[in-house]
């Protein structure tokens, strides 16, 4: 009896499903926003509200499981992992192969219950989201893998609502991919040593810490201008440029905390930045009103 609660509790370890507030917000505000513009009202219907949510919970598990069974090799070599449960045996990898399957298939059934272009661009968002558990093995390029991956996320967002591609929400999409890259930059100093070691490629290895996080801010810099693009492009009104300008602050918080103190990195990368994300999805809801 209390061996599906724990398994429950060993996948959820697994996924980080509490990340999840990275890029459920930006989903919600393309919705949003593009609502607003079709329908001149932010409510989108229960439909896309339940879909939305299963389709970016489902695309996040399969990218998550894919990156923490193609990692165990390298988690087991990492004392900052090495208690993950893809390593220490908790989860077999055919439970995690068939966590991946699970979650692609219900991503795919899912888009197809939205609209046509959903449904075809759902096998090629599996493939980029995938893809980033095999750059960091080649480039150190890496960091901006996973940034595309979670700036798909407004993409959808629109496309379930409109089932078409505004330039507004390709803006809002960019500013996510440097914001993500940008602090998975910062993320990643924890593990400078041992991607040295390990022969594993990102900026930091490379780079060091001190340039890392100059190329950061730069990333975050670009973030604050394409979500400015996007308030313009989209027509947005005063507070989404308020969202805009709190996220800068934000921003510009989260690099203060590390340039002060490297063990503030947890802070700086699971509070500012879910905060964030939360904040400005309320802020754009406000404005829809």
């Amino acid at each position: 009896m209390n061996k599906l609660p724990k398994l429950l509790n060993d996948f959820n370890e697994l996924v980080m499903f509490k990340h999840s507030i990275f890029s459920l917000p930006f989903i919600f505000i393309a919705m949003i926003v593009s609502s607003v513009q079709l329908n001149a009202s932010p409510w989108f219907g229960f439909k896309l509200l339940i879909f939305g949510i299963l389709a970016a919970i489902s695309a996040r598990n399969f990218a998550m499981g894919f990156n923490r069974y193609m990692d165990r090799d390298i988690d087991a070599l990492n004392p900052r992992t090495v208690n993950r449960p893809n390593v220490d045996g908790r989860i077999s990898a055919n439970q995690m192969l068939m966590f991946i399957f699970a979650n692609a298939l219900v991503f795919v059934a899912v888009a197809y219950f939205i609209n046509d272009l959903a449904f075809y661009l759902s096998i090629p968002i599996l493939l980029i989201i995938g893809s980033y558990s095999y750059f960091k093995r080649f480039s150190y390029l890496a960091h901006i893998i996973l940034g595309v991956s979670l700036a798909l996320a407004p993409i959808a967002g629109v496309v379930a609502v409109s089932e078409t591609i505004p330039l507004w929400s390709i803006l809002l999409s960019i500013g996510v991919m440097f914001w993500v890259a940008g602090f998975d930059l910062l993320y990643s100093l924890q593990d400078i040593e041992v991607d040295k070691e390990l022969g594993l490629h990102s900026i930091p290895s490379k780079f060091g810490a001190k340039k890392t996080m100059i190329i950061s801010k730069v990333f975050h810099s670009f973030t604050v201008l394409f979500w400015l693009l996007f308030a313009i492009s989209s027509n947005g009104g005063v507070f989404t440029y308020m969202a805009v300008f709190v996220a800068a602050i934000m921003l510009s918080y989260e690099h203060i905390l590390v340039n002060r103190d490297f063990t503030k990195i947890d802070k700086a990368f699971f509070t500012v930045n879910g905060y964030l994300g939360i904040i400005f999805f309320f802020f754009i809801l406000i404005d829809a009103f």
